[in-house]
């Protein structure tokens, strides 16, 4: 190096970041860079930019895993190179993947676990398509097989997430979703009866329902299928959509029947990170057997090297995810979920009971282990006018970190607006306590500045539904 150079590399090397030449200028934004920037100035503004988001812990609106353990993120990185698909490159990370599908079948009660079908998926909106096109194929070939027409099929379900609307608009299926009413807020067994017909390709209840965190009655709706079989000789089978549910009631409320235990229960997903306490990313759907999964859909590939069986939506997908969710599963086993997931009911209990003493607040679901998962949603008791609303409340928050949701519900209820809390890992009572501490303050500011009477929630800047 020529001796000139030297006072220049010392500076560059020994000057604050923040004093670098790639920090005079604004960053590019919308051109593609000429140039390359050090990484550590590219980390340091891409970080800092990040500051501006919310803090994950405190968005309680997220159904979303938003704490993990430091081995998870220890194996995250072991794996951020491997491909899940390539599983002639990366035999091991597919072995656990099986093991993952084996040990939830197990964990829903399938006939032969050690048997049964199921994958993995990017998080539980794939898992459901992907059961959702296994349900519309059986039915064609149900239907083929008869001599009948494989015309205008309909799903029957209650009020749900936003992909099984995209499922039925992508492949052409009629959704029959029931409304919610007046104190109604998801199906009933009699209301999925009086809809169905041989078009249906399955029935789809929620094991916690978005907008309240309610159980549908799996067992209940069972019940009433095989009783119009018997009448009717219609057969219609079950997905359960236990995206929440899923990963809880097997721990929490064993009693609770909603999976393979019911013969007419053909395929469940969930999203394992969520309940199953993996990273962003993961999701599951199992088939009761095989035979439930046609064998047309699934396909081979052999370029990556191998014989390579793939049944997904997505193709080349992380391992990372996959690898934590087994981490979680040999790491906890059934008593450390079970002993989680008590806690995250213990902090909603005690949420419930605190919410309805802060204002002239109703409860729709109060985070029973028996009922729903540990969520706490409530609405302003009708016929009350505080001087703010929900929305109000919501916005208040956030000015302190907090995420908490305010959203209208839907069809006869859409004049209802609630507000949630999703209690999950890394919520505990001290964070709630904080967050009531909060919820008392904004309601004492709104006493003496009454606010949004009247107003729509896109008036007072509230939240949608998350």
């Amino acid at each position: 190096m020529p001796l000139h150079h030297r006072d220049t590399v010392r500076e560059e090397i020994e000057s604050c970041i923040f004093a670098s030449i790639e920090l005079e200028n604004e960053l590019p934004k919308y051109r593609f860079p000429e140039a390359e920037t050090r990484p550590d100035v590219a980390f340091q503004v891409v970080h800092d930019e990040l500051l501006l988001d919310g803090n994950a812990r405190q968005n309680l609106a997220t159904f979303c895993q938003t704490w993990e353990e430091p081995q998870v993120h220890a194996l995250m990185d072991m794996a951020i190179d491997k491909n899940l698909i390539d599983q002639d490159e990366y035999p091991q990370s597919a072995e656990i993947e099986r093991r993952c599908v084996h040990m939830l079948a197990d964990l829903w009660n399938a006939p032969d676990a050690a048997n049964t079908v199921g994958t993995s998926a990017i998080g539980s909106s794939e898992a459901a398509m992907l059961a959702g096109m296994a349900a519309l194929r059986r039915w064609r070939n149900k239907r083929k097989a008869e001599g009948k027409t494989i015309v205008q099929p309909n799903m029957v379900c209650g009020p749900v997430q936003v992909v099984w609307h995209k499922f039925a608009r992508y492949w052409d299926v009629e959704i029959r979703e029931i409304p919610m009413g007046p104190n109604q807020y998801c199906l009933t067994p009699e209301d999925v009866t009086a809809r169905v017909d041989e078009n249906t390709i399955f029935v789809v209840p929620t094991l916690g329902v978005t907008y309240t965190g309610i159980y549908e009655p799996v067992e209940a709706l069972s019940q009433e299928l095989d009783a119009l079989q018997e009448r009717t000789g219609l057969d219609i089978d079950i997905h359960v959509d236990g995206a929440s549910g899923g990963f809880l009631a097997p721990f929490c409320a064993p009693d609770v029947q909603f999976d393979f235990r019911l013969p007419r229960v053909k395929s469940i997903n969930a999203s394992g990170h969520k309940f199953g306490l993996a990273p962003l990313g993961s999701g599951w759907v199992i088939w009761r057997d095989a035979k439930e999964l046609p064998e047309e859909l699934i396909f081979h590939v052999n370029y990556l090297g191998g014989d390579m069986p793939d049944f997904h939506i997505n193709f080349s997908r992380p391992a990372g995810q996959i690898i934590a969710q087994y981490y979680n599963f040999i790491r906890l086993g059934r008593g450390g979920y079970r002993s989680i997931h008590d806690a995250c009911y213990e902090t909603g209990a005690y949420l419930a009971g605190e919410i309805p003493n802060l204002g002239p607040f109703e409860l729709l679901a109060s985070s029973d282990a028996a009922t729903g998962i540990p969520a706490v949603t409530w609405r302003i008791a009708e016929g009350q006018e505080p001087g703010y609303t929900l929305f109000d409340l919501a916005d208040r928050l956030r000015n302190r970190g907090w995420q908490v949701p305010a959203y209208t519900l839907t069809g006869g209820a859409s004049d209802v607006a609630v507000q949630r809390v999703l209690v999950r890992q890394g919520v505990d009572r001290d964070l709630a306590s904080l967050l009531l501490d909060d919820f008392k303050a904004a309601i004492d500011h709104f006493a003496k500045h009454p606010v949004s009477v009247g107003m729509t929630k896109e008036e007072s800047g509230g939240f949608s539904h998350l």
